[in-house]
């Protein structure tokens, strides 16, 4: 037979045939049936009639499908389609079935039996109609369960029209389904098609029925992936993790999206007073499925602003303090060299993006100072190192890695705080 298509195309006059247990009769008078299905017309109304005809095998010139030149019969899910083993072995299950020793291949009659849920009835009739004609139109509604009837069936070119079908149609109503389905039946390009659509919208199009849908798994891949699209800076990332993991704690929540995010705030609130939690919340039982998906929010991009660094304090959604592995993976890596004794002040240009640090070499101490200037945070200095004269000389390279992280229980003015490793090399 030819090649399967998204279009169809109607018979001449006087061409319909009955394919009992397969087709029935339909009249057209339309032209615009011998064009693509994507032409606009005014039959376009005619939904049933569409379906009908979409559903039955399409007759070939020289082809008379009755029941009565039918040499086998299948059933399947409480109903029965008379077909041709001629046409049957297209489908590479049905070759096999014929063409080895099995019982089967001698058998008037094969019950099949359908392990697989996403398969019904009105799949299996347009899986069976497609062995009759050149050209398949595939609904998007339908597109799952003829694929699974086409997997089964082993029907290669109904199985990539499929895939073409769920490409071409991915939205926020369709993109979890589909990409599950395609996960299901091993269509790879399907899968990375649905991964694109969800960087580019996840964060430009947010949708409450998409983020209950979307599950851990796939969450972790788009948050951890550089071609995320991220609307604003970072902190909109935590910020839409934060109402993601609410709506998945809380799937019968229904409200406008603008409302989602103070909804998720006041729970979380809610949570910590009525429980009286001071320990994270990804610490808690009920919290820990979350932490795959927030540990790749990359808080050095988010804790360099006071509003979002206080947001997380409140939140204590993650458990931010750092660890020895994390420092040594992930410092700041600073140095400066003093020529001679004497008194010094610096800093390191563009320090963490706007976090100006003092650092001053005077009596042989090493001080840190914020350059707050303005900001209502104090700028305390913290004398980080005292060394002994006799031990000094100079050059004098002084060497210091920095790691941001959320305050310890007993917060200083500021809320964030600097870990920093300083050490000396004469």
């Amino acid at each position: 037979m030819g090649s399967l298509s998204s279009t169809f195309q109607a018979p001449s006059p006087g061409q319909e045939e009955t394919a009992e247990g397969i087709s029935t009769n339909h009249k057209h008078g339309c032209d615009c049936k011998k064009r693509k299905r994507n032409a606009q017309c005014d039959c376009d109304s005619e939904q049933e009639e569409d379906d009908a005809i979409l559903d039955t095998p399409r007759r070939q010139g020289w082809l008379k499908t009755n029941k009565q030149n039918s040499d086998i019969r299948i059933c399947a899910l409480g109903q029965e389609w008379n077909l041709h083993k001629v046409y049957l072995c297209q489908s590479g299950y049905f070759s096999s079935m014929f063409s080895g020793s099995w019982k089967e291949s001698n058998m008037m009659e094969i019950n099949l039996e359908i392990p697989d849920q996403n398969i019904d009835t009105e799949a299996l009739q347009v899986v069976f109609g497609s062995l009759y004609r050149d050209d398949v139109l595939i609904k998007p509604s339908r597109v799952v369960s003829i694929l699974a009837a086409a997997c089964m069936l082993q029907l290669d070119g109904l199985i990539q029209q499929c895939g073409e079908t769920m490409k071409e149609n991915i939205s926020a109503k369709t993109v979890c389904g589909f990409y599950a389905c395609a996960s299901i039946y091993g269509l790879d390009l399907v899968m990375k098609k649905c991964l694109e659509w969800l960087l580019n919208n996840l964060m430009t199009h947010q949708n409450v029925d998409l983020m209950k849908e979307l599950g851990a798994e796939i969450m972790e891949q788009l948050i951890q992936s550089s071609d995320l699209f991220v609307m604003q800076v970072e902190m909109d990332v935590y910020t839409a993790l934060k109402k993601w993991m609410f709506l998945q704690l809380n799937p019968s929540w229904d409200g406008p999206i603008k409302q989602l995010l103070a909804d998720a705030d006041a729970w979380l609130c809610k949570r910590r007073t009525d429980l009286c939690e001071q320990e994270p919340f990804l610490n808690t039982e009920e919290g820990e499925s979350f932490c795959s998906v927030f540990k790749y929010v990359r808080l050095q991009y988010i804790i360099n602003d006071l509003a979002s660094a206080r947001i997380l304090e409140r939140d204590n959604i993650l458990p931010l303090e750092a660890n020895k592995d994390e420092f040594e993976l992930s410092s700041m890596r600073c140095g400066r060299k003093l020529t001679k004794d004497g008194d010094y002040c610096w800093r390191w240009t563009g320090f963490n993006f706007g976090f100006d640090l003092l650092v001053t070499y005077t009596n042989r101490f090493i001080v840190f100072k914020r350059n707050t200037l303005s900001q209502p945070c104090g700028g305390a200095e913290y004398v980080v190192m005292n060394l002994d004269s006799r031990l000094l000389t100079f050059p004098l390279y002084v060497c210091c890695n920095f790691l941001y992280t959320s305050p310890h229980s007993d917060p200083r003015p500021d809320s964030s705080e600097q870990e920093s490793s300083t050490r000396i090399v004469s």
